[in-house]
């Protein structure tokens, strides 16, 4: 004769609750944790003892480097940039020349007022000769 066993019980749905609880803890225990610090590799880093003095920072960037305030200065005269001699990014001090400027109508005004000097001295030795001639033709009478 055969002995009727009780039914096993159904653990199923206790296993699925008790992995789905496991899981909102987990999330709930990973949302609460701070980030971690970043990692950096030691060849970059310098290490020193701490010291007293002033301290220098140089910051090095890519890009263009651009005013706040762009001021225009205009001329009277016009002109133009014959030759550049000191390109960006070039240190420069109080004293350097940055360009060399020329402007035409300016450059004929000094042509002009070179010839007129040209004439005006040849005038002056033909005056002085004729008055050396009026002086000798008096010495003469």
């Amino acid at each position: 004769m055969d002995i009727q066993r009780p039914p096993r019980p159904n653990r199923r749905p206790y296993v699925y609750a008790g992995m789905v609880a496991s899981l909102v803890a987990a999330t709930v225990g990973f949302g609460h944790l701070r980030p971690a610090a970043p990692t950096v590799e030691r060849a970059t880093l310098w290490t020193d003892t701490v010291k007293r003095g002033p301290m220098l920072r140089e910051v090095r960037g890519t890009g263009t480097l651009v005013p706040e305030q762009m001021r225009w200065i205009s001329a009277v005269t016009a002109g133009r940039i014959e030759r550049i001699l000191v390109r960006a990014g070039t240190p420069v001090d109080e004293n350097a020349e940055l360009l060399e400027l020329s402007n035409p109508d300016v450059q004929l005004e000094a042509l002009d007022a070179d010839r007129q000097l040209t004439l005006a001295q040849a005038e002056q030795a033909s005056l002085e000769s004729a008055l050396q001639n009026g002086v000798l033709s008096q010495e003469g009478v």
